[in-house]
């Protein structure tokens, strides 16, 4: 393959120190090199590439093959090295982009992602990638118009600075110069040495630069028996590969007059520190001097010896490299929930104070209600910065349909194209997990039942593209997530006749909300034929149980001929809410603040009955059922005269309900408690709360409220 890679040695270089302590983050970084490089792949034009977007999508490639290297799956090492010479033509432009080669590289994607699972202890059958192997290498080998001309042969490096996949062939030992930067962080270089000296076998290596100039570069002398390829290899977790270069070591290399190395009567006056990065730079040997250096470039293995001109890394790759391990810390979820529940609790202790403190003397003890309001100020900032921890960008969702909508059109010989909208509105990660397969789902289904076929759109007079829509946004105390297409949408019709032919009761009257509603009824599909794609009805119903479950709503709506929507409306976290605390009795409930309307007070009078036993009530001209709190909880009523006088309208499914309290007792956040998992599931409530005086209040399940006034 023309360059060594590491056979498989259970986690230990050259017999020195255990690498898999480094596995979860290679792990880690290996998924979202794989991840990105998918996306640029996705976003490629072919007909007119850019440069960066296909050196973007070589450096993932490489970083994966590096770390793999490092590791001993060479089985990795063999796959992303063979795309590395694919893209690496690519981008040197001496092949030019297909659709047939994004083909194989988003396949060689998934291949990479299975070895790493495998790799990482999930189990599975050993893949074979002999093939699609094979596949890349045809295609890097047999698309090129030409070999690449090789250098002149009076210029040609000689042989010590040959290929570095030649000179990790070559046995004995060897004295480098190893050049880094520029460096932001000189300790960088540091740690490269360090990891150097640790692992036994690599050889010696010493600095040659006197203290650290100012350039922000190091050097380095190595004397070793170990090819260019595994050493850049190993360093690449320390800097950039981008901002090393290897060359052979040769008289006149010093930096400054004296260095070691340098002849007394050939060192270079102490005036011209050139450090000879440039052609002709102060500093530089003349004609006679050494070989030209190699410049191992991140796909040395593929591409000869070039001039000894090293080309300064731009700013962007070294950010690249730099910037994610400088501004991010990688936690586990598990600590993150602990300092949750913490903090929880922290909200709790709080309001007891708040709660106790309302009968002290503010005059008397000033300082102490002083006190008291700054913590509840900062336990409220540090509980939202707590929560924010948890938050990720809907992008995480987002990013995983391009792909998903490109196979499923190709395979349904549609044309598809995704835009997305709000990919910054955050969410929780809990949530994010849950939703995510409902979103699929209705992906899928836009992309199935709602996009026609390329001449059908032409036919009605569309474009041959259709368009699914993914848009995220904050609204209130939720998060809307909506999946639209421009498709044939829902015939009302036809929805009617399947529901009839189901047995669904399923009147003409039905408004058109309550017949787009019905593709959620158990082993409901509109689809003439089943495929492996979808028809057989299972899908929406879980859809819409997997989102009530969650605490969210689903609402449909669509214009026959132009396309559907379909909204997802989510609370932004499950942890902890705004709440608003009601009375009834002697007991105390919490409502979700975000579905709480208005409130105000009533008489008697107000509310009138209907059919017996039902009971509604009139507010600007339209009529809400009302529910008693007091008969719905059988709460006790120790005084007889006392009447339930305060009416909260609340709203959840679509739907809105008055509610009949005692009183409101405020506004406040509340922990939310799971009370089905420390007691039992109870109807028309969602959770618990420890409120400040230390009482257990009921938050209710709106939702479920609605629905029960319903029947």
């Amino acid at each position: 393959m023309g360059e060594t890679t590491h056979q498989d040695n259970g986690g230990q270089a050259s017999d020195g120190i255990d690498l898999t302590q480094f596995y979860q983050v290679f792990f880690e970084e290996a998924g979202e090199n794989l991840e990105l490089m998918e996306q640029k792949l996705l976003e490629l034009d072919v007909t007119a590439a850019d440069d960066e977007e296909l050196n973007a999508i070589f450096r993932c490639a490489h970083s994966v093959k590096g770390g793999a290297a490092t590791f001993g799956f060479s089985d990795v090492a063999e796959l992303t090295h063979q795309m590395e010479t694919l893209l690496d033509k690519l981008r040197r432009h001496e092949l030019q982009p297909t659709s047939q080669m994004v083909d194989v590289l988003l396949s060689a994607g998934d291949a990479l992602k299975s070895l790493l699972a495998r790799h990482q202890g999930s189990g599975g059958s050993a893949l074979d990638t002999s093939e699609l192997v094979a596949h890349i290498r045809a295609l890097a080998d047999g698309s090129a118009a030409a070999p690449v001309a090789a250098a002149p042969a009076a210029t040609a490096a000689p042989a010590a600075a040959a290929p570095a996949s030649a000179a990790a062939a070559a046995p004995g030992t060897r004295a480098l110069e190893l050049t880094v930067g520029p460096l932001e962080d000189t300790d960088q270089a540091d740690s490269l040495a360090e990891l150097f000296k640790e692992i036994d076998g690599l050889g010696t290596i010493e600095p040659l630069d006197a203290g650290r100039p100012a350039d922000g570069m190091r050097r380095f002398k190595i004397i070793t028996t170990s090819g260019d390829n595994d050493l850049l290899d190993l360093f690449t977790f320390h800097v950039a590969r981008e901002q090393m270069v290897l060359a052979p070591l040769s008289q006149g290399y010093g930096f400054h007059a004296g260095a070691p190395g340098a002849p007394a009567e050939e060192a270079p006056p102490a005036k011209d520190m050139g450090y000879g990065f440039f052609d002709d730079a102060p500093g530089a040997p003349g004609d006679a001097a050494a070989p030209a250096p190699v410049v191992v470039a991140a796909a040395a293995a593929a591409a000869p010896a070039v001039a000894p001109k090293p080309a300064a890394p731009k700013a962007e790759p070294k950010a690249a490299a730099q910037g994610l391990d400088s501004s991010t810390l990688r936690v586990s979820v598990e600590k993150v929930d602990q300092l949750i529940n913490l903090v929880g609790e922290l909200v709790i202790t709080q309001a007891m104070l708040a709660q106790n403190s309302k009968s002290e003397d503010a005059a008397l003890n000033q300082q102490l209600i002083s006190g008291l309001t700054d913590l509840e100020r900062n336990t409220r900032d540090l509980q939202e910065a707590v929560m924010s921890i948890r938050m990720i960008p809907m992008s995480m969702v987002f990013n995983r349909f391009p792909r998903m909508l490109r196979d499923l059109a190709a395979k349904l010989g549609k044309k598809v194209e995704l835009l997305t909208q709000g990919e910054a509105t955050e969410l929780d990660k809990g949530l994010v997990e849950k939703i995510t397969d409902p979103l699929t789902h209705l992906v899928r289904n836009s992309c199935d039942h709602g996009i026609e076929l390329p001449a059908e759109r032409l036919a009605k007079g569309k474009p041959e593209h259709g368009t699914v829509t993914l848009v995220a946004s904050h609204q209130g105390g939720s998060i809307v997530i909506e999946v639209r297409d421009d498709g044939k949408g829902l015939n009302r019709a036809k929805l009617l006749a399947k529901a009839r032919e189901r047995g669904i009761d399923a009147p003409d009257s039905m408004t058109d909300q309550e017949v787009y509603g019905l593709i959620f009824a158990p082993g409901f599909s509109t689809a003439d034929v089943v495929t492996d794609v979808s028809g057989r009805g299972v899908g929406m119903d879980v859809v819409k149980k997997n989102i009530y479950g969650l605490g969210g709503t689903v609402e449909i709506d669509s214009a026959e001929g132009y396309g559907m929507s379909v909204k997802v409306r989510l609370p932004l976290t499950l942890a902890i809410m705004d709440g608003m605390s009601i009375g009834v009795g002697e007991e105390c409930y919490i409502l979700p603040l975000s579905s709480v309307v208005e409130s105000f007070q009533i008489d008697a009078k107000m509310i009138k009955t209907i059919g017996g036993s039902g009971r509604v009530v009139e507010v600007r001209d339209e009529f809400m059922p009302v529910i008693d709190l007091e008969q719905v909880f059988q709460v006790p009523r120790f005084d007889a005269d006392k009447r339930s006088n305060i009416m909260v309208v609340v709203e959840a499914d679509g739907g809105r309900v008055a509610l009949l309290v005692d009183e409101l007792l405020g506004q406040q956040q509340v922990v939310v408690k799971n009370l089905e998992a420390n007691y039992r599931k109870v109807n028309d409530v969602s959770g618990a709360t420890i409120m400040g005086d230390g009482r257990v209040a009921l938050i209710l399940d709106i939702g479920a409220l609605v629905r029960h006034s319903r029947h």
